[in-house]
Order: C-alpha cells, then sequence, then structure tokens
C-alpha cells in the first residue's frame, strides 16, 4: 500500500509556469480576430489556436506586474468547488462548468486559474491532472478525493463532499482566527496608545516635575525613566523587536522542533488551549470522515489528514498512527498509542470499525467537535472583552495616575 502511494506522489506532474498572450490572427473566413490566452509558450498558443481553426497572425506575451492584484483565498477554492459541484450535478459538462465558473468569477487571479484548468482539460488533460499543475491551491487531499471521483465514475458526488468538506474547515479557521484576533488587536492598539504617552505625553509633564524641584514618587520616576529610555533607544527597540522577529519567522520555518514545542505550549495553554484541541480533533474527525467515504485506503488517507489537522502535534500524532495501522493495527488501536484523543472519539471509532460505518460516526464526531469549537469561541469572546478592558484600562489609567501623583502630593502639601 505504502508502495503504491509512493509511486502515485512520484507520477504527479509537476507545475508548469504559464503566461498570457496577446493574439492575433484570422478565422476560415478570413475574417480578423483578436483575444488572449495563457500557456506556458507561444507555441503551445498557435497550437491551440490551429486545433481551433484560427490562423495565428502575431503571438505577444504580456508583461504583468501584479500590482493590487487581488490574491486567491481558501474562500475561493471552496466557492470554486461548491459551483462546480453544483453544475455537474444539474448536468452541465465538466469543460463548460469550468468555463461558467471561470468567467463569472469576480477575481482575475480566480479567473486565470479555472481558465487555465480548464484549457489543460481541453487538451486532453485529467482533471486531477489539470489541479495537480496548481499545488498552492489545491492540496493532496483536494486531489485524491478528485482523483477517487474520476477513477469510479462519481465525480459530482465527489466534489459535492469536497465543498462540504471545504465549507466545514473554512468555518473553523474564521472562528479560531475570531477567536485570536480580536484581543490580539485591542492589546495592539492599547500598547500602541500606551507608548504614544510615553513618548510625547510624558515629557510635558516631565518638564513640569522639573519646576518643583522636589523628589518624585517611585511610581512616577519608574515612568519617567522608562519615558526616557524609549525616546533615547528607539531606534535600537525597533531594530531589536525586527531582528527578534525575523530570527522566529526563520526558526518557524526551519525547524520542525520549534514548531511542535510552540504547538504544544498553545494546546496547553489555559485560555486557547482546549479551542486549539476541539478544532484539531473536528479537523481530524472530518477530513478522515472525507476520504474514508471517498474509497480512499485508510493508510493513503492518513497522508493527507496529518497535513489538515492544523496542528503539528495532532499532525505527528496522525502520522505515528499510519505506521501503525499499515502494520496491521486498526484505527481506534492506532489512536490508543496517542495521549490526545478523548475517550468518546475513540469509542465512536471503535463503533465505526465494527458496524462498518466509520465515515458516518467521524462526521458526527466532527459536527459535535465544530460545534464545540463555536460554543467556546462565543464564549471566549465575552470573557475576554472585560479582561481586555481591564488591562487597557491598568495600562493607560496606571501612567495616568503616575503623572498625576506628584501634583496631587503638592496640591496636599499646600
Amino acid at each position: 500500500m505504502a508502495t503504491k502511494a509512493a509511486a502515485r506522489k512520484a507520477a504527479k506532474p509537476k507545475a508548469e509556469k504559464t503566461y498570457e498572450y496577446a493574439w492575433t490572427g484570422t478565422d476560415r473566413r478570413g475574417k480578423k480576430i483578436k483575444g488572449k490566452m495563457r500557456a506556458a509558450n507561444d507555441a503551445i498558443v498557435r497550437a491551440d489556436l490551429r486545433r481551433q481553426g484560427v490562423n495565428p497572425v502575431k503571438v505577444q506575451k504580456l508583461i504583468s506586474f501584479n500590482i493590487g492584484k487581488p490574491k486567491i483565498t481558501t474562500g475561493d477554492i471552496a466557492v470554486f468547488s461548491r459551483q462546480l459541484a453544483t453544475m455537474m450535478k444539474s448536468g452541465v459538462p465538466l469543460v463548460q462548468a469550468l468555463d461558467i465558473v471561470g468567467k463569472g468569477h469576480n477575481n482575475p487571479a480566480m479567473q486565470e486559474l479555472v481558465l487555465s484548468i480548464k484549457a489543460d482539460i481541453e487538451g486532453g488533460t485529467s482533471l486531477t491532472n489539470a489541479l495537480r499543475k496548481h499545488p498552492l491551491y489545491f492540496d493532496d487531499l483536494f486531489c485524491n478525493l478528485v482523483e477517487a471521483g474520476e477513477q469510479a465514475g462519481v465525480l459530482e458526488t465527489l466534489l459535492d463532499r469536497i465543498a462540504t468538506y471545504k465549507e466545514k474547515t473554512e468555518s473553523i479557521k474564521k472562528k479560531i482566527k475570531k477567536a485570536l484576533i480580536y484581543p490580539a488587536a485591542v492589546l495592539s492598539v492599547g500598547i500602541l496608545v500606551t507608548a504614544i504617552i510615553l513618548i510625547f505625553v510624558v515629557p510635558v509633564f516631565e518638564e513640569l516635575f522639573q519646576s518643583f524641584g522636589a523628589e518624585l514618587p517611585a511610581f512616577t520616576q519608574l515612568v519617567v525613566d522608562m519615558s526616557r529610555y524609549i525616546r533615547d533607544n528607539w531606534v535600537f527597540i525597533i531594530l531589536g523587536i525586527a531582528a527578534v522577529t525575523i530570527i522566529l519567522v526563520n526558526v518557524w520555518k526551519r525547524s520542525p522542533k520549534f514548531r511542535e514545542s510552540i504547538d504544544r505550549l498553545m494546546l496547553k495553554s489555559p485560555v486557547f488551549g482546549s479551542i486549539m484541541h476541539k478544532s484539531a480533533l473536528a479537523r481530524f474527525a472530518r477530513t478522515t470522515s472525507t476520504m474514508f467515504a471517498a474509497g480512499v485506503p485508510m493508510v493513503e488517507a492518513l497522508d493527507s489528514v496529518a497535513g489538515a489537522t492544523g496542528s503539528v502535534v495532532y499532525g505527528n500524532a496522525v502520522k505515528e498512527m499510519r505506521e501503525d495501522i499499515a502494520t496491521g493495527q486498526s484505527l481506534r488501536l492506532a489512536m490508543e498509542q496517542q495521549q490526545l484523543f478523548p475517550h468518546m472519539v475513540k469509542q465512536m471509532v471503535a463503533i465505526g470499525e465494527e458496524s462498518g460505518s466509520l465515515d458516518d460516526m467521524l462526521s458526527k464526531v466532527a459536527d459535535f467537535y465544530e460545534e464545540e469549537v463555536d460554543n467556546a469561541v462565543d464564549a471566549l469572546s465575552s470573557l475576554m472583552e472585560p479582561m481586555i478592558m481591564v488591562i487597557l484600562g491598568t495600562l493607560v489609567g496606571g501612567l495616568v495616575i503616575a503623572m498625576y501623583l506628584p501634583i496631587f502630593k503638592l496640591g496636599t502639601a499646600i
């Protein structure tokens, strides 16, 4: 089984970069026509035009600067999957469906991508191989499901499953971002306001305090010293923050152990850890259910599942489970070897394996944890609002109190 998976990976076509060409030519009646086409080189453009009965006169490569060009998001891919599934279920041929979806999309980058896939299919390429030319947007999981649909003759059904899967996973990602971005954004604003007060407001009070000629309270003196230090060393502080950020990003990219350590730390955190666990379990269950229902063997399916959990720790656990299953163990026994899966999940998997309905059981597990994530994010948002207000109040209020302490003491002395 592993050999088959390796052979499939080795047989994947490499992504070929395409460019946009403007062409002019004449049709069979000698009428002058023109248009645009994406291809790897001008020879392919000329050959494609001749197949369509057009005599190419001039083919010119267009220069694209990509300034301000919208990017293709995972949401765009989810919508593309749903539109394609809906059209094919309605009996629209694949090439025509791709043409309708591509030309009707508002994102120019997505238009180019879909029409490029359509051109490959018109040239005799299968949908799977056409998608594999764009690994940045269509991962192994997506391509494996499409391949299973093409081989079984149920492409529209598998596209519908892919669309549902993409919509569910995208929904979970948005919930996690909602839980993380809101407090991070508010705290960033708080830090910015604090920095502005220290740099621009405190010096004004410092000049006023110097005119008193009296010793400042310890808290006020600490704030004044912080303000002086930031004003005198702001260049080094900014350079230091930038250097640390660059180093951390490079270590994150190059060190799997560092990524795993950070992931373990996040999973153990008291506030976000529970949400991260539930999110990873929901993705694991949803992806495994979708792959298994499509007829993909479990060992091959877990290759894609490992990268879809959104967690390095869970991804490594799934890879170890894959090795156990390859030796003949059941999924439940493989899960028992890991300390990540709750008892309820293992029992549901055991029931599914015994009854032959593993995909349905995993789908129910995914539904349960997706709802848990939704509820946890709502509860966290309600909890974070007063906590953030307290933090911001402490930061800004503390600075204000520090600045007015000498004035209060002066008023008492008078």
